[in-house]
Formats: structure tokens, C-alpha cells, sequence
């Protein structure tokens, strides 16, 4: 008599077919949300459709793309059991890179990497995502969530998106507009953002033995409040911005810091010098500072020191820009203005010392 033998299956090495079919079924409403009129179809298609006819208003349009994470910021989330926030960090990280050249967001993708699929979470993942997208204005118009056991821990899990936009060829931003004598607007993040999570780990848990648990005065919330709060989404107010006011460029403030990303947007010939009296940094970085005895410069080169996106304008729309994103209830200020390169190798950087 043969004895019975039990093959190998898919299950068996830890990849559950069925409990990814039901992620997909909770974040359906999710993505649903997101839509915009030239999204064709729903969710479960091998690709997402977008109808270009839309672009036809255009004399030359420029499609604009680009793709980011959230970095380690994913594991604060994942301590916390706090699923619903990191997608916002997803969006801003992607569509905020579009909307500095002048781009109107228009659709994004995610990819969800997870050691096991657990549905709820993973819809939580993309309800943050598709709450993002809607306040960039953009679509989700589809992703892919992959199960990768042995690889990585059953809790662990990262997420990465790419993001499309457009823009009018001759209404792009960037270093060929900017002028001698033009204003730097900041406006201010909402915290950390998304970027220098590694050293801010390092410190506040590694060297200060801090908790996510543990009340922190100065914050007036506890520590894993404060390094979960969702990265702001710019794009509709820069696009409201252009609408209202000249302006020459944007630079979103992201890894390497503040100087660093506004010389990318500065031409050769031009220097950009930023005040650093015409504001207070939050609390936060002076926390991880103290915390870790890091020099002022290093955290200049990894945080955005409380800015999250800089706009570039003439002088003469300086009122009409603050104000409109004043209504906008985005807190802005003058700090900076351009100069003529001369004798700064770099261009871009920041003057005095922070107010308090």
C-alpha cells in the first residue's frame, strides 16, 4: 500500500492567497475615495487606467513623476500598532516632490510589503494613502500589496509609491525663473516629516533610553504621538499659490536638510542666503539635539528644522503669497531672499541663529 504524501504549497511557506483577497476587499472604499473623473475602471485590474484625452487642454504638457518611502519611520508605526497615518506620509513624500515644478498631481501607485498579511492592517495602510491622495488632489489608482515571509517578521512591513502630474510647459518651475532680489518663503512642517528617522531612533531610544510610551513635557504628548505625526501634504497649496501669486520655485524640504534642497532649485550664478532668526523650530528637534548632543549642523543636514517647503517669489508678490496661504491656514514667512552667488561655494545658506 502507497503511502500519502503532503506536497508543498504556497500556504505552507507562509504566503496566504486568501487573506490578501480580503485586504483587497476592505480598502476598496478606501481607493474609491481618491477617484477622479479620468480614472477608468476600479480596483483589481492588472493596471491602473488614467484618461489621457484629459491633457488635451494642454499646449504642451509635461508629465511629471516621481517615487519615495516613508524610510524608518515605518517601524514607529509598527511599534505603535498605528497603521492609518503612514500613508499620509507616503503621498507628501511623493506628490510634494511633483508640485515643486509646477505640476498638479494627478495619480499614484503604492507597494505594500508586508511578512504576513493581516487585511485589517493593511487596509488601514492604504485608508491613509487614499486620505493623502485626497488631500493632494491626486487618484490611487492602484498598488500592489506582496507578502515576503522569511524575509521579513510577521509585523514587519515597508510601503513605496510613484506618483504622475502635469504641467503647461512654459508654467515650470524652477532655477530658470528665479531672479536676484527675490523673496524665500518658508512654511512650516508638522514636525519631523518623514526623513532622519534613523538618527532620531538612534538618539531618543538607543543613547537618551527613551519610550514610545513616555509623556515628554516640552512635546505636551507622549514621544510616539510626536514621531507619528503625519508628514503635511503641500500640493494644493502650492498650486493655490501659483494661482494667486508669481512664483518662481519650490523646494521641498527633505533629506539633507534644508540649505541643501533649496540649492537645488538655485542657479549657479545665484546664492540663496535663509535667516534662521525668522523662526522657532519646534520642540522636537531641540529634543533629539539635547537628547544627542548633535551639533547644530548636523541636524541642519538631516531635519527640516521645522520647514517643510520653500517657495521662491519676486518681491511684489510677497503680500498676495503670504496671505493666500494664510487663508490656506498654512503658516508662512519671509526668511530669506536671493542674492548674487559671488564668492559662496554653495547655494544656499542659512544665516544667525533660531529665535526663542
Amino acid at each position: 500500500m502507497t503511502e500519502k504524501t503532503t506536497g508543498a504549497s504556497y500556504a505552507a511557506a507562509g504566503v496566504d492567497i486568501e487573506a490578501g483577497d480580503r485586504a483587497v476587499e476592505l480598502m476598496k472604499e478606501w481607493v474609491k475615495k481618491t477617484q477622479r473623473p479620468e480614472v477608468l475602471g476600479g480596483l483589481g485590474g492588472f493596471a491602473g487606467l488614467f484618461d489621457a484625452s484629459a491633457l488635451k487642454r494642454y499646449e504642451r504638457p509635461l508629465l511629471a513623476s516621481a517615487t519615495d518611502g516613508v524610510g524608518t519611520k515605518v517601524d514607529i508605526a509598527r511599534q505603535l500598532g498605528v497603521y492609518d497615518t503612514i500613508g499620509h506620509d507616503l503621498v507628501a513624500m511623493v506628490m510634494d516632490d511633483i508640485v515643486v515644478c509646477g505640476a498638479e498631481p494627478l495619480f499614484m501607485t503604492d507597494y505594500i510589503c508586508v511578512g504576513k498579511v493581516h487585511p485589517e492592517r493593511v487596509a488601514a495602510i492604504v485608508k491613509g494613502i487614499a486620505e493623502g491622495c485626497v488631500l493632494a488632489g491626486c487618484a490611487l489608482v492602484g498598488g500592489e500589496t506582496a507578502e515576503h515571509p522569511g524575509l521579513l517578521g510577521p509585523d514587519d512591513f515597508d510601503v513605496a509609491g510613484a506618483g504622475t502630474g502635469v504641467v503647461e510647459y512654459d508654467r515650470l518651475l524652477g532655477a530658470d525663473r528665479i531672479r536676484t532680489g527675490d523673496a524665500v518663503i518658508a512654511m512650516a512642517s508638522s514636525g519631523l516629516h518623514s526623513n532622519g528617522y534613523s538618527l532620531v531612533r538612534h538618539v531618543l531610544f538607543d543613547r537618551a533610553g527613551m519610550s514610545l510610551d513616555q509623556h515628554v513635557e516640552e512635546l505636551g504628548r507622549t514621544l510616539g504621538e510626536e514621531l507619528l505625526e503625519p508628514t503635511k501634504i503641500y500640493s494644493l497649496d502650492c498650486l493655490a499659490l501659483t494661482r494667486t501669486a508669481e512664483v518662481h520655485a519650490y523646494s521641498h524640504i527633505t533629506g539633507g536638510g534644508l540649505a541643501a534642497n533649496l540649492a537645488r532649485v538655485i542657479p549657479d550664478h545665484l546664492h540663496a542666503t535663509v535667516d534662521r532668526s525668522t523662526w522657532t523650530p519646534g520642540a522636537v528637534f531641540d529634543l533629539v539635539g539635547k537628547a544627542g548632543s548633535v551639533e547644530r549642523l548636523e541636524l541642519e543636514k538631516t531635519l527640516n528644522m521645522g520647514v517643510g517647503m520653500m517657495a521662491v517669489v519676486p518681491q511684489e508678490s510677497v503680500d498676495v503669497a503670504l496671505t493666500t496661504l494664510a487663508d490656506r491656514g498654512v503658516d508662512a514667512w519671509v526668511a530669506g531672499e536671493i542674492l548674487d552667488r559671488g564668492d559662496h561655494a554653495e547655494g544656499a545658506t542659512l544665516t544667525g541663529s533660531y529665535a526663542v
